[in-house]
């Protein structure tokens, strides 16, 4: 019990429990449409385009903290563009996500760089790998808002996106909006992807969307019971995650991102 107690203690370690508990079932939950629909590769995409939109904030002299809110509606433009581009069956999902992202990183690297000499030195480590541990109360109460907002949505469109994700042609044929719930969709997965860079940063974010949602749909078949699992997971992988970094003094992203992956190799051994 000390081993779970003694964390509790520290102010800075129950504010990145709380975000990284917000964090890991909001991504878990977004993760499941996102792998059902074959897109596992956008949350990479995305993240790496929010790395655009966060440079072009400092080279506009933003602060670092506040410089999502700059990366926000660029990695929401990002997405929409990723969606048209698939939406007029010229490229496949793969190829547009892997063109789009390679430039916003890149515009990225250029921003940096065109800053002038006598600003403060960007700390662009924190940017790429996040510090969880440096969540304050104002970014929690943030990382909140957006999971009530986005788990809202959801809910609003569970049914239809649902109907969408495993059956597009019939849903369409049926009245239902197919077109926009994948725009919905795709500027939500965006959303999420930013507000999330303050945890486990630009790298390893993509992985809080995927490796959950993987291994739930290992381990349920139907939607609903897919969306609860890969919930849990997220949760539960950054809980023992955190928890594990605190006491062996190491990268908390990382380790969290290491505890899930171990989740999904023992959902690999469970399902067959």
């Amino acid at each position: 019990m000390d081993w779970v107690v003694e964390p509790l203690s520290q102010a800075f370690m129950m504010r990145a429990l709380i975000c990284g508990a917000v964090v890991g079932g909001l991504c878990a939950a977004i993760g499941v449409f996102v792998v059902q629909r074959g897109m596992s590769f956008i949350g990479d995409g995305l993240a790496h385009a929010a790395f655009g939109g966060i440079a072009l904030g400092l080279l506009l002299d933003i602060e670092t903290a506040n410089a999502t809110w700059v990366a926000l509606p660029f990695t929401v433009a990002i997405a929409l563009g990723i969606g048209w581009v698939l939406r007029t069956g010229r490229l496949h999902g793969d190829v547009a996500t892997g063109v789009f992202f390679s430039v916003s990183f890149a515009l990225g690297v250029l921003f940096i760089g065109l800053r002038p000499p006598e600003r403060a030195v960007v700390n662009v480590e924190s940017i790429l790998f996040g510090s969880i541990l440096a969540v304050g109360e104002t970014d929690l109460w943030v990382v909140t808002g957006v999971a009530a907002a986005a788990a809202l949505v959801l809910a609003l469109t569970w049914s239809r996106l649902a109907y969408a994700t495993f059956d597009p042609e019939l849903a369409q044929l049926s009245g239902v909006p197919v077109a926009a719930l994948d725009y919905m969709l795709l500027a939500l997965t965006a959303v999420v992807i930013v507000v999330s860079v303050k945890t486990v940063g630009i790298v390893l974010v993509s992985s809080f969307i995927v490796i959950p949602a993987a291994a739930a749909g290992l381990l349920a078949r139907r939607l609903l019971g897919m969306t609860a699992v890969a919930v849990g997971i997220g949760v539960g992988g950054s809980f023992v995650g955190l928890l594990g970094s605190y006491h062996l003094d190491v990268a908390s992203g990382a380790t969290i991102i290491l505890t899930l992956g171990a989740t999904f190799f023992l959902a690999l051994l469970v399902r067959r």
